[in-house]
């Protein structure tokens, strides 16, 4: 990772640099959505990569209010994916998560993912499910 970004944790949420930096990283013109509300309401906690004032990653940490964790929403700006930004954006919502007294940090992923999480970010594969809702 570049020594010129810092993580910053429960930073103040601004909805509409969020959801330009989530369309870059996943492809898609989602629109603007209501971050702030959102995570304000369901994480435990959230990680945000800054390069001087600019958005460049994010992680949420999203919680059962006990010890199970659940990281979502994972992205970098895709011409910085890659350095080991998003990485480092993991491991901080890893250190985070244990902090806090949970004991288990779950993460799902499509299989091209893969080798990032299982390989660079330590998880370990386990077997679930999906239901498709719409």
């Amino acid at each position: 990772m570049d020594a010129t970004v810092v993580l910053r944790e429960r930073f103040p949420v601004d909805d509409a640099v969020l959801s330009a930096l989530h369309a870059a990283a996943f492809g898609g013109t989602d629109g603007r959505q209501r971050w702030a509300q959102r995570l304000d309401g369901h994480s435990l906690t959230w990680v945000g990569a800054f390069e001087g004032e600019r958005l460049v990653g994010f992680a949420n940490v999203a919680w059962d209010g006990g010890v199970h964790a659940f990281l979502v929403d994972v992205m970098v700006e895709p011409e910085r994916q890659g350095c080991g930004l998003g990485a480092a954006v993991v491991a901080e919502a890893v250190r985070l998560a244990a902090a806090a007294g949970c004991a288990w940090l779950h993460v799902d992923f499509v299989a091209d993912l893969a080798p990032f999480y299982l390989g660079r970010c330590g998880f370990s594969p386990t077997a679930g499910g999906l239901i498709a809702l719409r």
